[in-house]
């Protein structure tokens, strides 16, 4: 396996957008009985045949991982088709995870900000720990994750000021505007605290535990409620917060998986659930359904895929509902699923393109959880 960066190979290797994610999708056929596996293998070679990426940009969306996640997705059903491409792909990833993982906890004691890409789901460390849980949970580099997630949770001092571990320096783009001089906190479900808060929380649901878990979700948690605003058409939280502690947001903005109430409501109710906190559960899941109940964010809402579109916010509506404390979610889910069928989506990808948008439908058609758990890359399940 060659390790090193191929710079024609970013779109094959990528899920978001490349050949991982259409493998993906004809995988998942192949174990329901909708495809075949003869499909399902060309999609996998044409996604592994360059050489691996696994250098320090590599990611759950990107690189090893992503194809490392690919190939778990095939043998859900125990069947051992790509064992010895699997085991490798399997080393590289963790010895990529232990390698950044060393990387970050010299950045804290240095007392810097961190970046998206070091923490978030799409591109960092919460990613990498997302597939350990589901694939590896028995590999230490899911307990050093873990451990290095509590430790993000803990303040950082920079230039006198206090602010969250989590913050980042730069603006939400991953660029330097001058509204977000000095950086932000971000609170999505993709770049955002959020991501960490879902994967300590299903961990912990796992019975998968390091020090200071417990601690750790209940500092983000008592942070988000900071930050959660009441509103006509239920609570909402802004996007993210600038260094001087303020917010441009005045109300609820589109209701996507990445950003907006579906998911970081989703999130909450993940470490409602794993702690026991009956009363947070509710609040999650009244945020939720309040969302899907109102037509002004709803309105929002211009496109199929998962990241922004209908796709993502019925499949986390969906998952929300299965542990729900009552239907009020359930009830949403016919409308949404109309509206994503009324999408059409001839982009190539997962995120954003047609991948993603069929392996929704799919699901919602055959009316149980993907046998893959390909949506356990989107930490809602």
């Amino acid at each position: 396996m060659n390790t090193g960066t191929a710079t024609t190979d970013g779109q094959t290797q990528s899920l978001a957008k490349g050949a991982i994610g259409t493998a993906l999708l004809h995988i998942e056929r192949a174990h329901t009985g909708t495809g075949d596996w003869p499909t399902a293998h060309a999609r996998v070679r044409d996604a592994a045949s360059a050489p691996i990426i696994a250098t320090s940009d590599a990611c759950l969306y990107f690189g090893a991982p992503a194809l490392a996640f690919l190939l778990h997705a095939a043998e859900a059903d125990g069947v051992p088709r790509y064992a010895t491409a699997r085991t490798r792909i399997d080393t590289a990833v963790t010895a990529l995870a232990h390698r950044r993982l060393d990387r970050a906890h010299a950045r804290i004691d240095r007392a810097e900000p961190a970046a998206f890409a070091e923490y978030d789901l799409l591109h960092g460390l919460t990613g990498i720990g997302a597939h350990l849980l589901h694939h590896d949970p028995d590999d230490d580099a899911l307990g050093r994750v873990l451990a290095y997630l509590v430790r993000l949770t803990e303040p950082l001092h920079v230039d006198g000021h206090k602010l969250p571990g989590w913050w980042v320096h730069h603006d939400p783009q991953r660029g330097a505007s001058g509204p977000f001089r000095g950086g932000h906190a971000n609170l999505g479900l993709a770049h955002g605290i959020t991501g960490p808060l879902a994967l300590l929380a299903q961990a912990l649901r796992r019975q998968i535990e390091v020090d200071g878990q417990h601690e750790a979700i209940d500092t983000i948690c008592t942070w988000l409620d900071r930050w959660r605003h009441p509103g006509e058409a239920g609570a909402w939280w802004p996007q993210w917060i600038r260094f001087d502690g303020r917010t441009d947001q005045t109300g609820p903005l589109r209701p996507s998986w990445c950003y907006g109430t579906p998911g970081l409501a989703r999130a909450q109710q993940l470490a409602a659930i794993a702690t026991g906190n009956t009363a947070r559960q509710r609040m999650a899941e009244t945020a939720l359904a309040d969302c899907l109940a109102d037509p002004n964010q709803l309105a929002r809402v211009h496109e199929p895929g998962l990241c922004h579109g209908w796709a993502g916010l019925y499949q986390t509506a969906t998952r929300a509902a299965s542990d729900a404390l009552t239907p009020a979610i359930s009830t949403h889910l016919p409308f949404l699923l109309d509206q994503l069928t009324q999408e059409k989506d001839d982009t190539e990808g997962f995120l954003d393109g047609h991948a993603g948008t069929a392996l929704t439908l799919d699901t919602a058609e055959r009316g149980a959880p993907p046998v893959t758990e390909w949506d356990a890359c989107l930490l809602i399940n």
